[in-house]
């Protein structure tokens, strides 16, 4: 499903402080608002940005048509309808391009524009990013914890249809291999993968001269898909079903997939039985709410795909990011929220990331925009923020989903070794701030 109008996803009250703020001129001061996470989640060691893509592509679409104008004639005043008439967001941002580590306090989006301009945009920023960097955070876990084995994301069943999409979306970036939901193929051209579920063996019940039709269905979906497909073997009973599968399909059956039981220990006894009947190079995929945990205790085990669902899109215990969307900067001034435990730092501000020669990173640092970066002790330093949007129109050569999943490989790699670990501590990385 696709929705091209996206003005309504924001909440009441942005648009009843324009309506405040255009009655005693704010709406017009110059402003600077930035997004970032206070923290990371409870055991996470680092944060992975995604969902800038679809911010900018979102941004195109945020506009108030007369449906979404007498939706509002009851909300905001008279004046405040004939502004959201000719809304169009004019500012500009910058921020962490996707793929992109972040710490506790990381200036990850900075939108400048008028106080009115950008903050009706605080909801839709904060959804998208919110969501697609809880999932990409996520996933990149449970990917470092697969080694070098593909993991197929396949959870669109278990959350909403329009999530499905950019959790597949996410996932990839963050180094999943490939997707069971076509529209992330359709849309975003992540690569798709998926044979068939329990049912189909189930509705062949009676036929091939079998009781269980198990052999049936394998002959059936073989001769669709030919011998490399993956035939799933636990419906009945394991040791049959491969067996059966060997004999249908012959040694050189693409792969067998488990779905329930002791994962580790039925994939010792499936290897173990494939290799016996001849089929050494069939593969084992292994799914049932793996988590990275589950992921990294099958690590020994002879696994060779895995796939992950209802763990990946509810974000494996962190369904969202934390990020918040604060204003700093009013007309040049530095402003701050002082509540406790909510605090924020004013002024506009730029990150570089300092790493060793090695390529290690050592620690980010945040300092105000346009000054030079501070004295690193001849460390590399490498500016984090990119721009996005200039006049309210997306700059030109972004970076695609392909670059944004190749660029968070290689910052994973240059993070200290133990902040890959599953275990909880201090962010892998320290933040420093500073500022004045």
């Amino acid at each position: 499903m696709s929705i091209d109008n996206t003005a309504m996803f924001t909440d009441r009250y942005e648009l009843t402080m324009v309506s405040a703020a255009l009655r005693d001129g704010t709406a017009q001061r110059r402003c600077t608002f930035e997004v970032f996470a206070r923290r990371l989640p409870d055991g996470r060691r680092y944060g992975v940005v995604a969902g800038t893509g679809r911010l900018i592509e979102a941004l195109a679409g945020f506009r108030f048509g007369e449906e979404q104008l007498r939706t509002l004639a009851d909300v905001v005043d008279d004046a405040t309808l004939d502004w959201l008439r000719s809304y169009r967001f004019s500012g500009d941002i910058d921020g962490y391009r996707e793929g992109e580590l972040f710490f506790p306090g990381s200036p990850i989006l900075s939108v400048r524009g008028t106080f009115a301009d950008a903050v009706v945009l605080e909801t839709l920023a904060l959804s998208i990013l919110n969501h697609d960097s809880a999932i990409a955070s996520a996933a990149a876990r449970m990917v470092t914890a697969a080694g070098t084995r593909p993991i197929i994301e396949m959870g669109s069943r278990r959350t909403h249809e329009s999530a499905a999409v950019a959790c597949a979306r996410a996932a990839f970036i963050a180094g999943m291999a490939s997707t069971s939901n076509l529209e992330a193929t359709r849309r975003y051209g992540v690569p798709g993968a998926g044979t068939s579920a329990h049912s189909f063996t189930l509705a062949h019940v009676g036929l091939g001269g079998t009781s269980d039709g198990e052999r049936a269905a394998f002959a059936a979906q073989i001769a669709a898909l030919g011998v490399g497909t993956t035939l799933l073997v636990d419906t009945y009973d394991i040791t049959r079903g491969v067996a059966t599968a060997v004999e249908v399909a012959g040694t050189g059956l693409g792969g067998v997939r488990i779905d329930s039981g002791d994962l580790g220990v039925l994939a010792r006894q499936v290897r173990a039985q494939l290799d016996d009947l001849g089929a050494t190079n069939t593969r084992i995929v292994v799914s049932g709410d793996l988590d990275e945990y589950a992921i990294a205790a099958l690590r020994a085990e002879p696994v060779d795909a895995y796939g992950v669902g209802t763990q990946l899109v509810t974000g494996s215990g962190a369904p969202t990011a934390g990020m918040v969307y604060k204003l700093v900067e009013v007309d040049g001034v530095g402003v701050a929220k002082r509540s406790s435990h909510k605090e924020s730092r004013g002024g506009a501000k730029s990150a570089s990331r300092a790493a060793r020669d090695t390529g290690t990173i050592v620690e980010e640092i945040i300092h105000p925009a346009g000054s030079p970066v501070p004295h690193t002790d001849g460390l590399t330093t490498t500016a984090l923020q990119i721009p996005l949007v200039r006049g309210g129109e997306p700059v030109d050569d972004l970076p695609s989903i392909t670059d944004s999943r190749e660029h968070l490989a290689s910052a994973l790699v240059s993070l200290p070794w133990e902040g890959l670990s599953l275990s909880s501590g201090e962010p892998a990385v320290p933040t420093r701030f500073a500022l004045p």
